[in-house]
């Protein structure tokens, strides 16, 4: 009989065991709403920068003359 009682305690859980899991589970859960929410606007900034229109400066370089000055050198 007592090997039974002694099994039986083992599984008999304290009070802070559970408290000490149900905050970890709540600080998990939170943090995962945090960084979804976080993600969410960042992917909101990014279609607003993806929306703007695009500039390109495509300047075609002419040769400089050998005998211009360069500036910045008078």
């Amino acid at each position: 009989m007592t090997k039974d009682k002694r099994k039986l305690r083992a599984q008999v859980k304290s009070r802070w065991y559970y408290i000490f899991w149900g905050t970890c589970t709540v600080a998990v859960c939170a943090g995962q709403v945090l960084v979804g929410s976080g993600f969410r606007r960042m992917a909101e900034s990014f279609d607003k920068v993806l929306d703007a229109p695009i500039r390109m400066d495509i300047g075609i370089p002419r040769p400089r003359h050998r005998m211009v000055i360069p500036e910045g050198e008078m």
